[in-house]
């Protein structure tokens, strides 16, 4: 759906990378390899974004560093155009919020370091009924057209989740 309406593939990964995660930092060397695209591509596109204040940029040295601007006003509506395109709002519509005694969710994997996958991998955090998970994630699957890969852990185990290796995004929190 998002490459029908943004024909440029480089945008497309670009919006990936800075606005499914908003922590996310890149220079263009790392994005250059990341990609498998020319610096040039990937230097005009950076450059409109930063041109329009969705980007916002650093010096580390002689490095300029990409940083997603989430004071811009249209940062939460492309994060959720975003969060569309992927159908982690169906994983919440149709798993999260019918599971019940669950604390916390976590996007963790590929969309969590920004970039796309056919698998989305969460982390759910409380006493979940595994077997009633299991159905509510087939559903969902079929929704969205990519496979959900998901870890489960209880609230005292909540320590072991900080020490994963990798960067994870707080999607869903209970009231």
């Amino acid at each position: 759906m998002l490459d029908t309406l943004i024909t440029s593939k480089t945008r497309v990964k670009l919006l990936l990378k800075f606005f499914l995660n908003s922590k996310t930092t890149s220079y263009l060397r790392g994005l250059e390899e990341e990609f498998g695209e020319s610096s040039n591509a990937i230097r005009v596109e950076l450059n409109r974004f930063e041109d329009a204040g969705l980007l916002t940029t650093e010096l580390e040295g002689n490095k300029k560093l990409f940083k997603a601007n989430t004071k811009h006003p249209l940062f939460k509506d492309i994060n959720n155009i975003l969060l569309k395109h992927v159908g982690i709002d169906k994983v919440v519509e149709n798993v999260i919020e019918n599971l019940g005694n669950l604390e916390l969710v976590y996007l963790s994997g590929s969309f969590a370091k920004g970039s796309d996958s056919n698998i989305i991998d969460i982390i759910l955090v409380g006493n979940i009924d595994r077997q009633y998970l299991s159905q509510l994630v087939e559903k969902a699957e079929k929704l969205i057209s990519r496979k959900i890969r998901y870890v489960t852990y209880a609230m005292e185990d909540l320590n072991k989740i900080n020490q994963e290796p990798q960067p994870l995004l707080l999607l869903w929190k209970s009231a």
